[in-house]
This record gives C-alpha cells, structure tokens and sequence, in this order.
C-alpha cells in the first residue's frame, strides 16, 4: 500500500492507526457499525445477526463479559515466546522504518504465530518431573494475551531513532550510546507514565469502547473456542503463509519487475512525463497510475487491505484520485516552482533544484545564523510535498468539526468527567497519598458498569504510583538529555512539550476509544515548537520527540490495556509485559538503526533511494525540522512562499460542514458515508514510496470486502481475517531473512544479477530514469 499522507514517520504511523479507525460510532451509526462487527466475527447462527442499537450490546455479544480466573499467564511460555516475538518485533520494526514506504509489523500475525508457537511448546514439553513447570498445562488466552501485547509494544519503531539517524546523517554527529538509549527510553515511557493516570477517564467507562481491538478479541476467542474450527482456520492459515513466504523471494529479490508492472512505460520508456504519471516500483520515482504489483510486502503494508471495511476504502478511493489530479495539476502548472524540483521528494532545495545544505546556514551551535541565511538563501519544497503539508493541516482541523458535528453527544458523554459538578466531587473526595487509592473500584451506579471492567475489579489493580514514577523517571531523565545531548531545547520548552502532550492524550484519546478515528497532532506540535523556539531545527525535533511520541505512546498502551480489559489479563501483567516489551523493542531499534545508516548512508541520503532502502523517513524528519523550526517565519508567515500551509487550518474547519448541512436535509444521499477528514488526507497519499502498489491494494480490497462479503460472507467471517494474518506474516518473515541475508541489513548487499526483470542500473519497472 502507499505511502501515508504525512512523510513524518509518526504521522504515517497515525495514518496506518486511522486506515483502521475509520467506523463512525455515532449514536446515528452505531447499529450500521455494530451490525457489521457482529457479521464478522460471530458464528452462522441467524440469531446472532441482532442488529446491536448500544455500546453494552456491542461489547457483550462481540465479546464474551466471562472470566476464568484460573488461567495464568506467568508462564515460561509467555516469557520465551513474548521475548522472541518482542526480539523479531523490534528489529522488523526498525528495517521496515528504512524501507521505501511505512509498513508496519501485522498484529494480527503476531496473534498468530505466538498462539502456533504456544500450542507446539504445550504440546511438546513434558508435563512431568521438574518441566512441568516449564509446561503447566494448555495453553491459555491470557498467556497469548500478555504475550501479543509485549510483542506488539516491541514492534514499533521508536522516534527517537529518527532524531538519532538525522543526527548522524545531516549534522555529522553520532551521539553517545549511553545517552541515545536513555533518550529512546525517557521518550517511549512518557507517554505511558502519563496515560496510565488516566485510565478511569480513558479506559474503564463503557463508552470508551476502542472499536479497533474488537478483530483481535474476537481471534482470541476463536482461537481458544472450538477445536475444530480452529484446525479448519490454522490450516489455511499455513498453506497461505508458506506460499506467500516463498513468493516474496521473487518480486523481493528475483524479479523486482513485479513490484510495479506498467504497460505504460514498457511502452513507452523514454518519457519523463510518463515516469512521472505510470512509474511507480521504486522510491519516489511516480504516481504508479494504471500499475501491477503482486508484491504483497507493499500491498499490504502491515494493514491488509482484506480488513478495512468498504466505506473506508470508498473514502481512500475518493482521496487518492483527488491526490492523482492534485500532483498532477501543480506539477504540470509548475505551481511553487514545481519543475524546477523532483516531481516527489521529502527534503530541501536550493532554488536550483541540488539539495539544500542545512549547515550552510547553522552556527556551531546548530541555530539558524541569519547572516548565512542571507547569504545562501531560504530552502524550498518539492511541490507535491507542500500539498501533503497543507492537506495534513487542512485534515487535523476537519477531523475535529467532523466530530463535533455528527460525534457531538458522545464526546460530551467522553467529557463528562470535566463538568464542574463531577470536577467539584472528585476535589471533594481527592486523597493526595494516591498510592494508597490504587485498586479499580466500582461506581456508585453500577448499572453503567463496564462488564468487562466488573470482572478485573477481582485483579489487584497497577498501582497509580507505578504510573507516577514511570512518569517522573522519564521526565528526569528526558530533562537531563535535552542538555547534555545539546539539543538546544530549554527546560520551560521541554515541559510545554509535556503540557501539551497531556492535553493531546485526554483530547484525542478520547476520540480514538469511542469513534476509533485519530487526527494526525505532528504537524500542528511541530508548528508550535517552531513559533516558540525560532532558528532552532534541533530543538524542534526534541520537542516533537517529547510531545507527540508522547501522545502515540500513550494512546498504544491505553489501546492495549483495554485489550488486557476485553481478555480479563491481570492489570500488573500488563503492565509488566507493555514496560519490558518497549525498552526491549526500543533498544534493539538502536541497534538496527546505526547498522542500516553506517551500511547504506549513500542510499539513505539520496533523493529517491532504492526499491529496498530509503532515507524518506529521515530526509522528512530533518527538513520539517529545519523548515519549522528553523525558518517558521521566513518560509509560513503570511506573505511568504509557504503561507497556506499553515492558513489550511482554516480551511479544514470548513470543509464538513457541507456534507453535514446537506445531510440534514436530504438524509437520502448518505453525506454521512463521506468521511471527510480521511477524503482531505488522502489527496496527500501519494507524496512519497512505492505507489505500484495501490492499483493492487484496491483491487483486493474490493474483491474481499465487497464481492466475498456479499457472495460468500460465511467463508468472509471464517476466514477473511486469518487469511489476512497469514499473507502479512509470510511476507514479513521472508522480508526479515532477505533483509540480512542479501539487501544488507548489517553489511554488504548482494543484489539479484541484471536481467531484463531485474532493471539493477534503473527504475525496475523501466519507465525512463531521470534522477
């Protein structure tokens, strides 16, 4: 699948997040929505058809409310397979950050295969003698549970490591060991810390569903429910991942001509305009309009086009035709001096079109030297990535009218904790010795209790103070590496970024658990640090580093709390298990990041990279940071060249509120379908990668949700989503061998001899080269 919307990494990561997000659960369309949940994951029974009208249905008919306390997940299995799926995890996560495009690592493949794993360790260690304490019995949910939650905490690639690549590739610096894994540490743990205290505002009221876990429960229950069927889904499952495993090795290494066939340019290879339109197999070479790929790695992307529900997709369809005219209109109109640019690209130019250098104009302190400034020259973007800025803007507003609009009475109910009476109560009953207040209690109404939340009201609770000490711990040690890391970010600066995260997490968490929908916040924190710290690029990226990962951090761990909730998973394991998962993960993306950026530097610093590697994350990362944080006034002032990235803002509130009036009125036409932020964000989708892919990412999720949903929706509910698990993880296992074994990963890459499918010297789908 193409790229995110957003280069910044942590934005294309929210991307990804709302692809999965995109139900409305308004109380207007909560039977449509819940009536489709239902459909997937229940069995044949015509009853459980029930169209569900509430949010207490929803969660007792998709979900089973009953616990069996007698399940134990401190098991050696849980530690051996959650550390070695965390291990694969981690190191996946880190070389998907240098592919051409975002992937991510599937969750529901790592639900999967530590379940297969489970089940052959249960089956295959003797219960007798002393290993009976290595094999205590069956393998359980809880175990798979506790398991899948370390691993998926792993499989993220933290963001400081894109400070840590930048640094190393644009400033020449390569930071201290000690103090990079403190940074990564301090940065993935603020969030937690900080979310965690929020749990009986976020997690634990009925209405903070977080419709986007409700697949994963409903494969928990599956897979511990009925042997038979089980066996059935395994065995597809396995036939679909060894015939994917073994694929991936043509179009991967054999024949890179199948990541992206034209007929357009096979045609015609020697024209640029062509390249531009039809090209699309490598790295920010074209729009891939009208191209085949059968390489599942990019079709898929870790969010498999076999999940995502057709309104979604018809909104992604709209936004990504929308992109095609957009890209095309400003190019070929030479808008913000289009051509004398690559047609994509994600840094800086000088207005001649040769990369800007950002040291030209830094003192030895890394701050914006106006002097030099004058000298050399303000920066530009390439044209269709000033569109991706604006369109990001323009979507983070949107998605805030949209919700007020047609979300309004379950965002009221979200916030009903910060009415004055509610806040005058909890001020009447505040106990200032937290640690003694750490158990879930029930309300005084128990009829709004959580039946889920009823049954872990049996666990002792994770105490707030573990929260407030991994809090303060990572703000400790986050304000000591702001200085000695020189990253020129003040202390007040520091805690505005803290402040704001905490703001982030109540808001748009809040919005995730009940809509299931996330705005993209980088942007917007990267503007703000811009204006509060002018001429400082370095600054500006510690500042996102504490502010928005943060935010991402905290709204991961609540997701996977609430996932603990749904499986009744004792709270402590979580905690446990969510605390040694990311320090896990986030040390071995140290590790994989200085391999990849000392091995394949040339690469990374191009400007469209290879097929296999790219520095598109990185060049992002490091031109917003510079462009924001370094000339905010100079380049988005009003006035100035840039000046409606910022102002689209104000055009996003706008644009919802058509669709919102005309469905008031004329209710027929299903304005209601057309979401409009996901619309407004996709005209940006194209800005960077390996678009080949999309052609083919339509096209399955049609077949699927559309002609095997309504043709065979039996088999759909079956097996739709394990198949979708399966071609995720083959594909992902064999990327993880091929990435060490021959695309050099940690050392030399050993690429396929050129043949006429193997294009080694050019774009492999052979439109016409022109970098």
């Amino acid at each position: 699948m193409a790229n995110s919307p957003s280069i910044l990494s942590t934005s294309q990561r929210e991307k990804f997040s709302t692809e999965e997000k995109t139900s409305n659960t308004s109380d207007e369309e909560l039977g449509k929505v819940s009536k489709l949940e239902v459909d997937e994951t229940a069995s044949d029974n015509s009853s459980t058809r029930e169209v569900i009208t509430d949010y207490r249905q929803l969660i007792t008919q998709v979900i089973s409310p009953e616990d069996d306390p007698s399940l134990n997940p401190w098991t050696f299995r849980m530690w051996f397979v959650g550390l070695g799926l965390s291990t694969f995890g981690g190191v996946l996560a880190e070389i998907y950050y240098f592919k051409p495009q975002t992937i991510l690592v599937s969750t529901m493949f790592l639900a999967i295969i530590s379940y297969v794993i489970g089940e052959g360790l249960a089956a295959f260690i003797p219960r007798r003698g002393i290993l009976r304490y290595l094999n205590p019995g069956p393998f359980n949910k809880k175990e798979h549970a506790a398991i899948v939650i370390m691993a998926s905490a792993a499989a993220n690639s933290a963001l400081g490591t894109e400070i840590l690549a930048v640094q190393r590739l644009y400033y020449d610096q390569t930071p201290n060991p000690a103090m990079s894994i403190f940074m990564l540490f301090s940065s993935q743990l603020m969030g937690y810390g900080m979310a965690g205290l929020m749990r009986p505002i976020l997690l634990y009221p009925t209405r903070m569903l977080y419709p986007t876990v409700l697949p994963l429960i409903s494969m928990f229950e599956t897979l511990h429910g009925d042997r038979r069927e089980v066996q059935l889904k395994l065995k597809l499952f396995w036939v679909a991942f060894f015939c994917i495993f073994f694929w991936e090795i043509v179009p991967e290494w054999i024949f890179p001509l199948l990541t992206g066939l034209s007929v357009f340019c096979l045609a015609n290879p020697n024209s640029m305009p062509f390249t531009l339109v039809f090209g699309g197999s490598n790295g920010n070479e074209g729009l891939g309009v009208g191209s085949l790929c059968f390489d599942w790695q990019y079709i898929s992307g870790g969010v498999s086009p076999l999940a995502i529900p057709l309104q979604a997709q018809m909104a992604n369809f709209i936004g990504y035709l929308l992109c095609i005219a957009a890209f095309c209109g400003v190019w070929f109109g030479n808008i913000y001096e289009a051509q004398s640019f690559p047609f994509l690209s994600q840094t800086l130019f000088f207005a001649n079109g040769s990369q800007y250098d950002q040291l030209l104009i830094l003192d030895e302190n890394f701050e914006v030297d106006y002097t030099k400034l004058a000298e050399v020259g303000l920066p530009w973007y390439a044209s269709t990535y000033v569109v991706t800025l604006l369109v990001s803007n323009m979507s983070f507003s949107a998605t805030i009218v949209h919700l007020l609009l047609w979300n309004r009475k379950d965002l009221a109910l979200a916030w009903s904790w910060a009415a004055p009476s509610s806040l005058l109560r909890l001020a009447r009953n505040f106990n200032w010795r937290f640690w003694e207040a750490s158990e879930m209690k029930a309300p005084a109404n128990e009829e709004d209790l959580d039946p889920h939340y009823k049954e872990m009201l049996k666990y002792k609770d994770s105490p707030d103070w573990w929260y407030a000490i991994t809090w303060v711990l990572a703000m400790v040690v986050g304000l000591i590496i702001i200085y000695e890391a020189n990253s020129t970010l003040p202390w007040w600066g520091y805690f505005i970024a803290i402040i704001l995260a905490i703001i982030c997490i109540l808001f748009f968490g809040a919005l995730g658990a009940i809509t299931g929908l996330n705005a993209s916040v980088s942007t917007f924190l990267q503007m703000v640090g811009g204006y509060l710290h002018p001429g400082k690029p370095v600054a500006n990226m510690y500042f996102v580093l504490w502010s928005y990962n943060s935010v991402n951090q905290g709204i991961l761990l609540l997701r996977d709390l609430k996932i603990a909730q749904y499986v009744k998973l004792p709270p402590r394991c979580t905690y446990t298990v969510q605390i040694i998962g990311t320090l896990l993960g986030a040390l071995l993306n140290w590790i994989m990041m200085n391999s990849i950026v000392e091995n394949q530097r040339e690469i990374l610093l191009s400007v469209e990279g290879t097929n296999i590697w790219s520095g598109q994350q990185p060049q992002a990362y490091n031109s917003q940071a510079v462009a924001w944080g370094g000339l905010a006034h100079q380049l988005f002032d009003v006035g100035q060249q840039y000046q409606w990235v910022p102002l689209a803002f104000l055009l996003g509130i706008a644009a919802p509120i058509p669709f919102w009036v005309i469905h008031q009125f004329w209710p027929k036409l299903r304005m209601d379908y057309y979401y409009t932020p996901i619309i407004i964000s996709y005209i940006g989708w194209l800005c960077v990668g390996i678009n080949s892919s999309v052609l083919s990412y339509f096209a399955v999720a049609f077949f699927s949700q559309w002609y095997l949903r309504r043709k065979y929706p039996v088999w759909f509910r079956k097996y739709n989503y394990i198949l979708a698990a399966a071609l995720d993880g083959g594909t992902q296992v064999m990327v993880f061998i091929l990435s060490f074994a021959v695309q050099g990963a940690s050392g030399t890459a050993n690429m396929f001899p050129a043949w006429w499918g193997a294009n080694q010297g050019g774009n492999y789908d052979r439109c016409y080269y022109y970098y």
